[in-house]
């Protein structure tokens, strides 16, 4: 008799694995419909459960980061601000010089004729608003593109290459490419970032860098797209624009944090490159990924 419940027990446990095996091959497979009829690459990395679910599709494969790298530089300009070097309130004057034409900023648009402003205010225009403005401005404080790739280094990650302001990338179009991650690292850093198990920051610094995240204003349509109304997301889009001469978009991402019902939560990283497909269908392939993640660790969650 104990024999066979034993033999039963065992039974059980094989038939559970091999169903959450399963809904994990279901979603994997699910999210190679989505994208296998689109002309684009895209790019995937999701971990959810607690670490225990893991999916990857193109997961090492390098993507331009575009402005996806200004999260990136708030956690280094934050570490900075926990070491003294600056501080939140510290005010920054924008000149007018500074207010490039050609780059996107809702700063310029609010001060044509240049301001004065806190790091905080750069940092949440930078971040939120994905301002170039701020993002130049950040930049320039913390030493250049190449000591944010430094501090990532410092810190043991791996699989991020940052090169070039938003300036440079923006006049040349081939240079957005040596500004690139992979979908895994990408979700390397937002894990490290939420559990702070290196102390990257500060309480106050990592409230203030949560708060900005999930304040983010851009993408809408994408992880957030088809996600029930007021599902916390805390995310970082970027976008290169369409190549004029053929065709292709270099970039449509968006990284986040999204939170079930229950509390839990899951990590994704999106990147679609090399795509011949509209604006709105680039943004779908991302709301239709994040869509189907949330259906699974919803369902898993019951």
């Amino acid at each position: 008799m104990k024999k066979i419940i034993y033999l039963a027990a065992i039974l059980l446990l094989f038939v559970t694995n091999q169903t959450f095996a399963n809904n994990k091959d279901a979603l994997r497979q699910k999210i190679e419909q989505i994208i296998s009829v689109k002309k684009a690459t895209v790019g995937v990395s999701i971990i959810g459960n607690n670490g225990k679910d893991e999916i990857s599709i193109n997961g090492k494969k390098h993507f331009p980061m575009q402005s996806v790298f200004k999260f990136h530089i708030g956690l280094f300009m934050l570490s900075e601000i926990d070491k003294g070097k600056f501080s939140l309130d510290q005010k920054i004057e924008i000149a007018k010089k500074d207010l490039l034409p050609d780059l996107y900023s809702p700063i310029r648009d609010e001060y044509p004729n240049g301001a004065t402003l806190t790091v905080a205010e750069i940092l949440e225009y930078t971040i939120s608003q994905s301002d170039n403005v701020g993002c130049e401005v950040l930049l320039r404080l913390l030493g250049g593109a190449s000591a944010v790739e430094n501090y990532f280094v410092r810190n043991n990650f791996k699989e991020i290459s940052i090169k070039f302001n938003e300036e440079q990338q923006q006049a040349n179009w081939d240079l957005q490419f040596q500004n690139w991650t992979t979908p895994k690292a990408a979700n390397k850093v937002l894990e490290a970032f939420y559990a702070n198990k290196k102390k990257l920051l500060s309480q106050k610094s990592y409230d203030f860098l949560w708060k900005t995240m999930r304040e983010t204003g851009t993408g809408v349509n994408r992880i957030k797209g088809q996600l029930p109304e007021n599902t916390v997301v805390a995310h970082k889009t970027g976008s290169s624009g369409v190549n004029k001469q053929s065709g292709i978009t270099a970039a449509v991402n968006d990284i986040g944090i999204v939170f079930l019902p229950n509390g839990q939560h899951f990590f994704i990283s999106i990147f679609i490159t090399d795509s011949k497909e509209d604006a709105s269908t680039n943004e779908k392939i991302i709301a239709d990924i994040a869509k189907a993640s949330w259906d699974y660790f919803s369902e898993k969650s019951k």
